[in-house]
This record gives C-alpha cells, structure tokens and sequence, in this order.
C-alpha cells in the first residue's frame, strides 16, 4: 500500500497527469507552427520562437509563462513595456532604404491607402461584436480589441504588438500569431487579389527610372519625418522616432559599427526574446477562445482590404498622372518589407521579364511602414487615454 501510496504521489507530481485537453491541443497547434516555420520556411525567423514560446508555456505545472516564470519576466520586460517592438524598429530603421520614396514621393499615397485596411477591419470587428447566437455573444469586442485586430492589416508584427500591448493585452497571442502569420503568406494571399485587380496591359507598365537621392536627402528626411510626428501626432513617436533613429545611424555613414549591430546581433538578440515573449500567451486558457477565430478570420480580410486597396489607388492615381504607376506596386504599401515589394517585382516579370518593379516598389513598402506606425499613433491617441 505505500508503494502504491508513493506511486500516485509521484503520478500527481507530473505534467502529464495535470495535461488538460486545451493544453494537449495547443501543444499540437505549437508543433505546426514549428513545422510551417522549419519545413515551409514561412517567417522562420519569429515563427519558431513563437511556437517555442507557446509550447514552454503550455507546459503543466513548469509555471514558465506565470509569475516568476522566465518567460513572464522577459514578457514584463520588453513588451509590457514595449521596449522589443520599438527595438524592432530601430533595426528595420537600419535595414531600410528611403530613397525610393525621395526618389518618388506620390507613392507614398499607396503606403497611405493600404492602411485602409487597418480602420475598415476595425469597424467589422465591431459589428461582429454585435453577433449574437441565443445568449451568447461569441465576439465580445469592445473599441479597443477592435483597433488592435484592425492593425494586422498593416501587415506590420512590431506596431500590432505595440498596439496590442497597451490596447487589449488579452488579445496580444491571438493577434502576433495571425499578423506575422499573414505576412508570412504574403507571397500567397496577395498575387489572386493583384491578378483579379489589373489587366494584363496595366501589370506590363514599364515606371520610369528613378532620379539619385543624395546623401543630404537621406539623412534630413528621417529627421524631418521624426519632428513632423513629434509635433502633430506624439503618440506615434516611439515607433517612428526608433525607426528614423535607425535610419538616421546607416545613412549617416559615420557609424557603421551601430549601424552593422543595429542590423545583425541587435535584431536577433531581439528577435528571439519577442518571439519567446509573444508565444507565451499562447497558453490554452488565452487562445482557446471564439474570438481567436474572429481575429484570425478578420485578419485575413484586413490584409485582403489592404492589398486591394493599394492597387485600386494605384489605378485611379493613372487617370490623373501623366507618369504612369504600375499597379502591382500598390499592393507592396502593406508593411511586410521588403516581401511585399518582392511579391509586386516578381508577379511584373512574369508578364513582362525586362520589367524590374523592386525599387518602384519599394517606395510604397516603406511608406507603409511609416502608415502604420501613425495609424498605431492615432488609435493610441484616441482610446489609449
């Protein structure tokens, strides 16, 4: 008897024998997020710290992700905070070259009608809100939940997570998990709803060749930029203001060495922290919810409005310019960079191989990064009181 008495004891001691059925189902969704991230390569960089991070966090009795936890202390650290997000940005800052849009300010326009997206998404979120079945209300979004699952259609993980941590931190799993999901996918959803958009004579337009951008030029625009979002909308200055910092450090030409760890070791060390940090609200009690599926379903639409809505303005921009703008360039307005701009190069070869859109395209790409970290800025204005 006490031989069997110490055999329970020890049972009752394991995970396994405090595994709930919501912990074994997140295990497996962690365990194919890894498999997208190491077999199909599908923004491997996040994807796999993310899982990592759901996995550990789904863990019986290991208390990870709960006070005291390792991953709660690096959560509390960097994105309670907001530090990583902002970190992020310092890197893309570094790795982002703004000349093509100097080179070409009208297509900041299209960096501008993709985030359409973003407050389109925000008002289904709403009206889903509105959805009842009897009793029940399966999608319980208020103003503030809204507004962070309508930031995924900027395709931007950083400013969602940003976003998310202030406005509904609940959410925060649900969310980083569908937006770099999506961009990830960028390379699939956008190519059907670009192709369904243009014609075959407008995705064969040959742009005109960029004017050089002078050194001058590089480094006044992200201070220029920075100051002008100081003074009008100040919640969006930690993001734009880390992003123009690091922008600032690679065109000045004087610090490679900030520049090269700003690129390389800063972005990593980051990276995997996020990423951990971001998979440890994957925990069951969190993500099992009938609103991760709204997220997820309204993340998608918000991307798709965005992408459609880059291309469409791109067309109407053609009925007044004399210069024209191939559409495919529009949908690259999403914040995915550089893939979104190498999506809109790679569909304009296909029917037309001496047509290179990657630098045309650029401009719009890093506009939408800047669009979404003002758009961040004005929902933070507005509910984030």
């Amino acid at each position: 008897m006490d031989i069997l008495t110490s055999l329970t004891k020890i049972a009752h001691a394991t995970s396994l024998y405090a595994l709930t059925w919501q912990q074994l189902v997140m295990i497996v969704v962690c365990c194919f997020l890894l498999w997208l991230g190491i077999k199909k390569q599908f923004e491997p960089l996040l994807l796999i710290p993310i899982a990592f991070g759901g996995l550990l966090s789904n863990i019986p009795l290991a208390g990870i992700a709960e006070t005291g936890g390792f991953l709660r202390v690096v959560y509390d650290a960097g994105i309670q905070t907001g530090l990583f997000p902002l970190f992020i940005f310092m890197s893309v800052g570094a790795m982002t070259d703004f000349g093509p849009l100097i080179a070409n300010p009208k297509t900041s326009l299209l960096g501008g009608a993709a985030q359409f997206g973003i407050f389109a998404t925000l008002i289904g979120a709403i009206a889903l809100s509105y959805v009842h079945f009897g009793d029940a209300q399966p999608f319980a979004f208020g103003l503030k939940e809204a507004a962070s699952i309508g930031i995924i259609g900027g395709a931007d993980g950083p400013t969602a997570i940003f976003l998310t941590s202030r406005l509904a931190p609940q959410l925060l799993g649900a969310i980083a998990v569908a937006a770099y999901s999506y961009m990830a996918l960028v390379p699939i959803i956008q190519p059907p709803i670009m192709k369904l958009l243009t014609t075959d004579a407008e995705r064969k337009i040959k742009m005109t060749q960029l004017r050089p951008v002078s050194k001058r030029e590089k480094i006044l625009f992200p201070l220029v930029l920075l100051l002008l979002c100081a003074f009008l909308l100040p919640d969006a200055a930690p993001l734009i203001g880390a992003l123009t910092f690091g922008n600032l450090i690679k065109e000045s030409g004087v610090a490679e060495r900030l520049s090269k760890t700003l690129q390389n070791d800063f972005c990593n060390i980051t990276t995997i922290l996020l990423g951990l940090s971001v998979g440890s609200k994957l925990q069951a009690s969190q993500f099992l919810k009938t609103e991760t599926l709204g997220i997820l379903l309204l993340g998608i639409i918000a991307f798709s409005i965005a992408t459609a809505s880059g291309v469409l303005l791109a067309k109407l921009m053609n009925c007044f310019s004399k210069t024209k703008i191939n559409p495919l360039i529009g949908s690259a307005g999403v914040s995915a960079v550089p893939m979104a701009a190498r999506v809109s190069n790679k569909i304009g070869l296909e029917y037309d191989k001496n047509n290179y859109l990657l630098m045309h395209a650029m401009g719009p790409n890093v506009a939408g990064v800047i669009g979404s970290a003002v758009a961040a800025g004005v929902l933070l204005s507005l509910l984030g009181k």
